[in-house]
């Protein structure tokens, strides 16, 4: 079984991950501590208030290092301290609208911290397997109505998703370029949107979801036919740390891969936010129910219709995804019924992480 496997390649292993302040970041620490390997975490500050990071206590249980990915030379220094063999590049500005805010910054953080990234691990003896994580969004969006591939044409439309591309680009180059010889494994994945208990982060429909039980308020939703490859945040996670675990044994298996739901789970956002109501509403008395309505969206352009094809990550990997939607979403729906009831929240993620690998 994966979780067997995972859970012995992983003891003892050195992992550096960068953005492990995130969202995404906090939930493979506790998945790597669980395994029980030698974390070391490269980021910013966690970036929302309250933070997964914080509610996990991830700090206290791993080597936690406070760097901007745009600062070369104090990478290099961690990367020389730690002597990282597994290398998760996961730091970003990760938010479609604020990449309109703030395109430079942007643009720094996903092109040039992913050359920093890249540069410490050519420097460093000790890398074995790296993994930059960038985005669905990294494809020429045209609107089709069927999954995109791996070979596709990269060239996204807004600063982020274009910015991700270039990452992409920049990965491609630095292999060529440096890493020949296969010595280092380096793998690209895209990965649909993900959902998951702890996310706080804004402009994120499931975070929105639950601000709005806070606040007692309905849920607006700015494009409720907009069509998404939405995924449990443990689906990605165990992804990366599989291709990771995988080509460092055979780096051969090393190249991009798109990780996402099957067709049947690609869902507008509006199916996503019934789905969160009609569940959370069977939780509550009925002058509590939550109901949620479309808002018109006056903000910036975002793709309407986006699916990924991962054939290449089945055929490879013999990889599937465990967790339907609807399976996501009640597990969603715990994680934040026990946040709120100030639960124990170490326990209820170990407790869904184990349920995940078996």
């Amino acid at each position: 079984m994966f979780g067997d496997f995972y859970y012995n390649f992983y003891k003892n292993k050195n992992v550096l991950i960068t953005g492990h302040t995130g969202f995404k970041g906090s939930w493979m620490c506790r998945a790597l501590l669980n395994a029980g390997a030698d974390i070391t975490g490269y980021a910013l500050e966690a970036p929302t208030d309250p933070a997964l990071f914080d509610i996990a206590d991830i700090r206290s249980n791993i080597r936690h290092e406070t760097g901007d990915i745009r600062d070369l030379e104090h990478l290099k220094k961690v990367f020389k301290e730690v002597n990282p063999e597994i290398v998760i590049h996961m730091a970003a500005q990760p938010i479609v609208r604020a990449s309109y805010a703030d395109p430079v910054y942007t643009y720094e953080t996903n092109v040039m911290g992913t050359v920093n990234v890249l540069e410490c691990a050519r420097l460093a003896p000790s890398v074995r397997s790296l993994v930059n994580v960038t985005t669905d969004k990294v494809y020429l969006n045209k609107e089709w109505h069927w999954g995109y591939r791996e070979n596709e044409e990269l060239n996204g439309y807004d600063p982020y998703s274009n910015s991700k591309s270039c990452s992409e680009l920049v990965t491609s180059s630095y292999k060529k370029s440096f890493f020949d010889d296969s010595k280092v494994a380096i793998t690209t994945c895209r990965a649909g949107n993900v959902i998951g208990g702890g996310d706080f982060a804004s402009d994120r429909i499931i975070p929105d979801c639950v601000r709005a039980i806070q606040n007692g308020q309905d849920i607006s939703v700015r494009n409720p036919s907009s069509v998404r490859p939405y995924q449990h945040v443990l689906e990605p996670v165990f992804a990366y740390l599989m291709i990771a675990a995988r080509q460092y044994e055979n780096p051969q298996l090393a190249g991009a891969y798109n990780i996402g739901p099957e067709d049947a789970d690609c869902r507008s956002t509006g199916d996503l936010v019934q789905l969160f109501c009609e569940k959370w509403n069977k939780t509550v008395a009925s002058d509590n129910k939550i109901l949620w309505n479309h808002e018109e969206d006056k903000g910036p352009h975002e793709a309407n219709y986006l699916k990924l094809d991962c054939s290449l990550i089945k055929n490879t990997f013999e990889w599937s995804p465990r967790w339907n939607i609807d399976i996501a979403m009640d597990k969603i729906i715990e994680w934040t019924k026990a946040y709120f009831a100030e639960r124990d929240m170490i326990a209820i993620m170990d407790k869904q992480i184990n349920e995940y690998l078996y």
